[in-house]
């Protein structure tokens, strides 16, 4: 009876440090990953909203997997630094506007931003079916990163100034803060001069008089930077900006690391934060616009005919651009003959559909400068 007692009890204890160990290893396989994120953007701008709430999807789906902590633009490194500190690995992940990186490689031109280029719904379109979620990730992996396209804003504003632009004569003589290599070129031939600075550097520039005028983004964001305080005009509409494309680095070697489940959850929470931040920002235009006008600011368009110009303007620098980089040329061909492939049916479905048909740049030729 003792012996068997005596057995029982062994094969209890041993069953308890089996049991024990197997918890202990899979507590400690089950502690998060843990990341830290930054932002090109300070606090200050509204943009950094769709980076903080990308990190609170992920934190949310993720649970015990994977965390990420959030450090605001400049916590961590300077802003413009951060694409290089992704790179790098010295932070695991950092949100950003592709455009700030085209003195890496004029392709950044097109993937943020372009002049008479994607709307925002043309960019979910064509980044989610059209094949450009590759295209970003043959742009950032030759920079060791792969990169999740998570969020978009409406058309931007326009230009806000000192001066009436009612024309594109209006152009000539001002110094005018714009973001956007191709932009400047455009501003070049119309007589202005572009001046670049970061996003809060706009309103002490415009209070001072260093600029005539300048543009950020949409309504709500620009009037939480305070551009109403500093403005008496606003010219329309934003034909240097049709969209904002944002997204989110993630160093490579970091990515490679993870599960696929948690590689394929990053993936849809920026799919996720990709239709939450446009209804976010395309709402807040709704108040931003508003503050505005109670403020007094004066609104004014350019004609259609001005509009024409500088779509010609904008298509001539398209095919230089290609013409310098094969690589731009096939992001361009890829984008442009989107916009081609889709305007039969918007033509069908207008005046009830989501974007524009507009004159587009010789297709044919922009095939040709591809390698």
């Amino acid at each position: 009876m003792k012996k068997e007692r005596f057995l029982s009890g062994l094969a209890m204890g041993l069953m308890s440090v089996f049991v024990f160990g197997i918890f202990s290893t899979a507590g400690a396989a089950d502690k998060p990953i843990r990341w830290k994120m930054t932002t090109t953007w300070t606090p200050s701008i509204q943009l950094i909203e769709a980076d903080r709430n990308f990190a609170k999807i992920v934190n949310e789906l993720a649970g015990d997997q994977l965390q990420i902590k959030f450090f605001e633009g400049g916590s961590l490194v300077p802003p413009f630094q951060v694409f290089d500190a992704v790179s790098k690995g010295t932070i695991d992940a950092g949100g950003d506007w592709p455009n700030y990186w085209t003195g890496k490689d004029t392709v950044f031109d097109l993937l943020g931003s372009y002049p008479y280029g994607l709307t925002p719904i043309d960019y979910m379109v064509w980044i989610w079916q059209g094949g450009g979620f590759e295209l970003y990730q043959e742009a950032y992996g030759k920079f060791g990163m792969i990169y999740l396209p998570h969020a978009v804003t409406p058309m931007e504003s326009g230009v806000r100034g000192h001066k009436p632009i009612n024309s594109i004569e209006d152009y000539k003589g001002l110094k005018i803060r714009m973001s956007g290599r191709t932009q400047g070129k455009i501003l070049q031939d119309i007589g202005a001069a572009q001046t670049m600075l970061a996003g809060g550097e706009v309103y002490q520039a415009l209070e001072k008089g260093v600029i005539d005028a300048g543009e950020f983004c949409s309504p709500s964001i620009d009037w939480g930077m305070g551009f109403g305080e500093v403005t008496e005009y606003w010219a329309t509409p934003g034909w240097h900006q049709p969209a904002s494309l944002l997204g989110v680095m993630i160093n490579k070697k970091k990515w490679d690391e993870l599960p696929d489940n948690l590689k394929i959850l990053l993936k849809n929470a920026a799919m996720a934060n990709f239709t939450w931040s446009f209804s976010f920002y395309e709402y807040g235009s709704i108040d931003g616009t508003q503050k505005f006008l109670d403020k007094g600011i004066k609104i004014t368009r350019l004609s259609d005919e001005d509009l024409a110009k500088l779509q010609k303007l904008a298509n001539k620098h398209t095919l230089e651009n290609c013409k310098e980089n094969p690589f731009f040329a096939k992001v361009a061909y890829s984008q442009f003959k989107f916009l081609k492939d889709i305007a039969q049916w918007r033509s069908i479905a207008s005046p009830f559909t989501y974007g524009r048909n507009p004159e587009l740049p010789d297709l044919e030729a922009m095939k040709a400068y591809i390698k």
